[in-house]
């Protein structure tokens, strides 16, 4: 199976990816944060980086649907989908001006060409959570790149999160609101997604 963990940053993502591939055994794949040459940049100069950001995700996301599609003796659950470059925010800094015409139809040419190749998850599993949410989570992690996070920009990827799972037809998806969650820290809360899970897979 592949199960995939949506959500804006600074929804937790990434820590429950970890967790739910430790508690599940599954096989995980996390979003190429640490390491990004572009991350930091973008950040600073969103018009300037922004293209090569979303090429860069998009070029790492492709890579790890393939190795998805190439394994079927486990379960994969993944930090991040390629769906959310497109959808979300390559969207939302075409639509916000960010990213000139130019730029937005050639990424989505590409785009376009890689998800004919790509497998949907059998779950999406989405983290909804509102802006003071998200800002305490990501002062919280310390990232300085991510220091100087517009809320607005936060609001609009919840915006354009909201529609994107509203409309999406492609498989099932979870949503977990986590505003009042701390599943790192407090075991009540992650069993309870344990067996939101559990149900959603398993039946059970």
């Amino acid at each position: 199976m592949h199960i995939a963990i949506i959500g804006n940053i600074g929804a937790g993502k990434t820590t429950l990816t970890q967790m739910l591939g430790e508690y599940f055994k599954w096989e995980v794949m996390y979003e190429a944060v640490e390491g990004n040459p572009y991350l930091a940049d973008f950040y600073q100069d969103m018009d300037r980086w922004a293209f090569n950001l979303q090429i860069y995700f998009l070029n790492n996301r492709f890579a790890q649907v393939q190795k998805i599609r190439e394994t079927t003796y486990a379960t994969i659950v993944q930090d991040r989908t390629i769906y959310e470059d497109a959808y979300i925010f390559a969207r939302n800094l075409y639509e916000s001006g960010v990213l000139v015409e130019r730029d937005y139809q050639t990424y989505l040419l590409l785009f376009e060409s890689i998800i004919r190749t790509v497998s949907q998850p059998d779950l999406l599993v989405y983290l909804k959570a509102d802006i003071p949410k998200l800002v305490s989570q990501i002062k919280k992690r310390g990232r300085d790149f991510e220091s100087d996070i517009s809320t607005e920009y936060l609001t609009n990827l919840n915006h354009y999160y909201e529609d994107f799972v509203r409309n999406y037809e492609d498989g099932k998806i979870l949503e977990i609101d986590v505003n009042n969650m701390d599943f790192a820290s407090n075991p009540d809360d992650f069993n309870h997604i344990v067996s939101l899970l559990n149900k959603e897979l398993f039946y059970v």
